[in-house]
């Protein structure tokens, strides 16, 4: 059997924001002052809080899983296997230490990944401005102009970045004798003065779509030169600010990289290399600054540090106007604007992200990228094309992982590091670490693990080693999962091995940057195999308004809520029959959840009902107790609907097997649904006398077998979708047979025999579109099917179809459509004219500039030559040879000279033709009375409450004097008898305790 055991996320920011909340912490210091151990064991004592809500609600929803050997990432075991992976990834080199540009949450004080970077997006308006950086030495004073929606990282600029591909322009400011450095296809941006005809100049716009796109502005600026970017490339320039003069021999000088462009700004950009990933990876290229030696500006609470004097301690966001006016104090403010722009918030806290270089420890997958690439073809998704697309596109562009994160609350890295730095042990097993320091060791939070120390394996003189104060990511230990959560290799190695990769996982769209893409990493490393063999790939389910589900704008029911009305099974079924299990979103709404009660469940309650009414009828009647007949007996019956159901149930189970194999959940409940209505409306509903026992006890006992093999199969097939519903079913149907299982959850999974019967499925199908066509008939001359009609003719050139229609099933379409007689004909020219039309949708991707020429001459095609295509399957235009799937053969009523259309009409589907005979006489119109008495004395039951299995006498009396009535009862009688069970009596001969 599949381990189910439940697991818990207990680590990371999440829990770390609740408890800052609840302590009121609002910087790192604080929680140094309180004491990490105080800190962390508060973290502790939350994280189990909604164990029990999540457990009533996962076991209401019928997920069969463990909770008591449940599993959490705060456990030793699981935290030490984590440790392990890293162990393995440091022995494989591929760990290092270095600096990483993250997106960075001054409300929560931490790092966030680029998955969670992206999680709240918000339009929002920011500071666009245009700054000048005169150039040293230049002939005409030129200063290159830089553009940038952050002011708040001008303090911190280091460089100037150029594309050596495109051509700049010095242009002269008519008004001032200001010389200004762009790209020549950027010179619109420039700001433009007032014109003496005094309209107003338009604020800069800087990259918005609505500023102006033209060339340089002739009447405000004067082009000196044009200017290749490569001959920028060197040039130093004078500092916007004096906080990093000790740097101004390597620093302040123009770089060049092509991911500047022309399409936004001003073609050059200001680089500060402790805020902006390409502004670091230029800046550490070029040799603007040193791996080790680069200063961030900006303190964990994204404040301003002491070097930035004239505005340490001021929140960056909030300083951004002091210093657009320190700009403009200097001289240097070209213009000053703003501009709506999507940026990235907190997810958690809710501000603004800033980008902000943090010191990691970094997986290097770009080194394993092309093997990330092999692992996952040899993975089967569902929707195939986020594996492919997204999720590949994903892996190609796969970066240096960071995992470690300047946090409290997670799981410790497991790295040692001497004083001077060149020394580190990297602890693998808490065995090891107790064995190099000699200190016990009974929990790894870093509470209990900071303070402990091992001595430097060189000799006393160069001291001890201690551990680096990062925790990970949370993802990394989501990535280890799969060994973790058995403490492998420390426990379980035989487990994990004849289980790895694990064959299904199943999580949103959102986790190809998340838990896909750090189980594939970690498992690809280690292993150089995927983590998981298949992959359900599941949407969003969105409030009904098509927004975020959110509890604050309570804008969806609580899932208990819903449960307790329609059903845990309704619910699983209204969402596993959606877009959700194939990436796509889902608009939750409750009346969808009612819908599949009313369509699925209640018809398919029916059935059951039914069966049950019937076989306590027989005990009723003093026959023998019901016990089903075995399906082997069963499949001797000579009734077609018997061998179709079987044929039917057979199909389902061939489906459902098909389609869990490949991990298509939504096309289980849409086949179901079609089964249950075929097995009531057309078994049941066609089978109501041999279920009564009309037939004789016999083939009723036949009939009822039949209808319970097919609900005990369904129950089984269907109990891993509606587990609750399937199993109350079962509970019932296993009294009637020696079923030993205790529970539906403990029968194997039905499988099947291969005997279908391919021809019965498809003319019970014919049948019925014949009775709806039928139907159609009667409907448009509003003849009611109590009124019996004389004939019903089915045209159609396949034989052996015809002789099913009028053999096996003639009985069903008589009864279900109260005709007389039913006729075939299998020559389609005595009662139809042919027309030929072509399959566009088909035909319209091969012929082209061909498609109308061949579609004219298929519309030409004559009686003669549509019969033939028709027996050879294939016809030839203008050298396209067509076949039955091009071609559509419409089959056309032609009428009877001398009959009118309220005497004989006809409805087809292009395939099946019926007409029907509407003129009636007095046999008719008697069987039509007869049929109405029984309608209403069956509505008189229902009235009264009566059970299937009340026997009653009827007794009737004609109001109008006459013996009409009587005669036509008594006429009627054998029909009467067979739906009723017995004879109506006239009032007369009632006896005098009559009800």
């Amino acid at each position: 059997h599949v381990m189910r055991r439940f697991g818990w996320d207990c680590h990371g920011l999440p829990v770390e924001f609740e408890i800052d909340k609840l302590l009121g912490i609002t910087n790192r210091q604080q929680v140094l002052d309180l004491g990490i151990g105080k800190y962390n064991e508060t973290c502790r004592g939350i994280v189990t809080k909604y164990v029990a809500e999540w457990e009533a609600v996962v076991t209401r929803t019928g997920r069969w899983i463990d909770f008591k050997a449940d599993y959490k990432t705060m456990d030793i075991n699981f935290m030490e296997s984590v440790w392990w992976v890293f162990g393995q990834l440091w022995d494989k080199d591929l760990v290092y230490k270095g600096f990483k540009v993250m997106p960075y949450s001054t409300g929560c004080k931490t790092a966030l990944s680029n998955f969670e970077a992206g999680l709240d997006y918000r339009t929002v308006p920011d500071p666009a401005v245009m700054v000048s950086f005169p150039v040293i030495g230049d002939a005409d004073n030129a200063a290159l102009v830089a553009w940038t929606t952050t002011p708040w990282t001008l303090p911190s600029n280091l460089a100037l970045c150029v594309n050596a591909n495109l051509v700049y322009a010095k242009v002269k400011d008519r008004s001032n004798g200001t010389v200004y450095i762009v790209a020549e296809s950027r010179l619109g941006q420039l700001p433009v003065k007032a014109k003496a005809s005094g309209k107003k100049q338009a604020p800069s716009k800087g990259s918005n779509a609505e500023a102006v796109q033209g060339g340089l502005d002739t009447e405000s600026y004067e082009l000196l030169a044009k200017i290749p970017g490569s001959s920028l490339v060197g040039l130093k320039y004078t500092p916007l600010f004096d906080f990093f003069l000790e740097l101004q021999d390597t620093a302040f000088r123009v770089i060049a990289d092509n991911y500047v462009t022309d399409d936004s700004g001003t073609g050059v950009v200001h680089c500060a290399p402790a805020f902006g990933e390409d502004d670091h990876r230029v800046c550490l290229s070029a040799g603007i600054i040193e791996a080790s030696g680069l200063v961030v500006a900006v303190d964990d609470d994204g404040h301003f540090i002491e070097k930035i004097s004239q505005f340490k301690g001021r929140h960056v966001k909030e300083a951004d106007k002091d210093i657009i006016n320190a700009v403009k104090d200097k001289g240097r403010l070209v213009s000053k604007g703003s501009i709506e722009h999507s940026y990235p918030y907190c997810w958690r806290s809710g501000t603004p992200l800033i980008y902000r270089a943090v010191p990691s420890w970094f997986i290097k997958v770009e080194k394993i990228r092309d093997q990330l690439l092999e692992c996952n073809k040899e993975t089967y998704w569902v929707p195939d094309y986020v594996k492919e697309k997204r999720f590949h596109n994903w892996l190609e562009g796969a970066r240096d992982w960071a995992v470690s994160r300047s946090r409290f609350w997670g799981t410790p890295l497991p790295v040692w590091i001497s004083q001077d730095g060149e020394e580190i042990v990297v602890m693998d097993s808490i065995e090891k670490l107790e064995r190099l320091s000699g200190v016990k060791v009974n929990d790894l939070h870093r509470h209990h693990v900071d303070d402990i120390t091992i001595p430097s394996s060189r000799g006393p003189e160069f001291g001890v080693l201690k551990r680096v104060e990062d925790v990970f990511d949370c993802w990394f230990e989501s990535g280890s999962m799969p060994y973790a959560y058995i403490h492998y290799p420390f426990e379980n190695r035989e487990l994990f091995e004849k289980n790895f990769p694990g064959n299904f996982v199943a999580e949103g769209l959102d986790q190809t940057r998340g838990w896909f893409y750090t189980l594939m990493v970690l498992s690809t490393a280690l292993f150089g195999k995927p983590a998981f063999k298949n992959l359900i790939c599941n949407g969003l389910v969105l409030a009904e308004d098509g927004k975020k589900m959110s509890k604050s704008k309570q804008n969806y029911p609580s899932p208990m809520e819903v449960i307790d009305e329609y059903g845990a099974d309704a619910l699983r079924l209204y969402l596993v029959n959606s877009p959700v299990v194939r990436a796509e979103s889902l608009r939750f709404k409750r009346i969808g959840v009612f819908g599949v009660v009313k369509d699925v469940f209640l018809p398919w309650y029916n059935a059951y009902r039914f069966l049950v009414q019937n076989a306590k009828r027989l005990e009723v009647e003093g026959l023998t107790a019901f016990s089903p007949i075995d399906q082997a007996s069963l499949r001797k019956s000579s009734n077609v609907l018997d061998h179709w159901i079987h044929s039917a149930t057979e199909s389902l189970v061939s489906f459902v097997h098909q389609e869990m194999d490949a991990y298509r959940l939504y096309t289980v409940v849409p086949y179901l649904v079609k089964y249950i209505d075929n097995l009531t409306n057309i078994y049941v509903r066609f089978n109501r006398k041999r279920l009564k026992g009309r037939t004789g006890e016999e083939d009723c006992k036949i009939s009822l077998s039949t209808l319970y093999h097919a609900l005990v199969t369904t129950c089984v097939a269907m109990a891993p979708f509606t587990p609750f519903f399937t199993e109350v079913l079962y509970q019932n149907l296993r009294k009637a047979s020696s079923k030993s299982e205790q529970s539906i959850h403990f029968c194997s999974f039905p499988s099947t025999t291969g005997e279908r019967d391919e021809r019965v499925e498809r003319s019970v199908t014919r049948m019925m579109t014949i009775i709806d066509l039928a139907r159609n008939i009667r409907e448009r001359h509003s003849k009611a099917l109590k009124t019996p009609l004389k004939e019903m003719v089915v045209v159609h050139p396949d034989s052996e179809f015809l002789e099913d229609i009028t053999g096996k099933l003639k009985e069903y379409v008589m009864e279900e459509m109260n005709v007389k007689t039913v006729t075939p004909c299998n020559d389609p020219m005595k009662y139809a004219s042919l027309r030929a039309e072509p399959n566009f949708s088909v035909l319209g991707k091969r012929l082209g500039k061909d498609m109308g020429k061949v579609s004219n001459e298929v519309k030409k095609m004559t009686q003669e030559q549509i019969l033939a295509f028709e027996q050879s399957g294939e016809i030839s235009f203008l050298g396209h040879c067509l076949t039955l799937d091009d071609i559509k053969v419409v089959r056309q009523f032609k009428r009877p000279v001398d009959v009118s259309e309220k005497e004989i009409d006809a409805a087809g589907d292009g395939d099946v033709l019926v007409i029907l005979d509407l003129r009636a006489d007095q046999s008719l119109i008697e069987a039509g009375v007869a049929r109405e008495v029984v309608n209403r004395i069956q509505k008189l039951r229902k009235t009264a409450q009566l059970e299937p299995t009340d026997l009653i006498d009827v007794y009737y009396e004609s109001v109008d004097n006459s013996n009409t009535l009587e005669e036509i009862l008594q006429s009627q009688d054998q029909y009467i008898r067979d739906v009723l069970g017995n004879s109506l009596v006239p009032k007369a001969a009632a006896t005098s305790d009559m009800v």
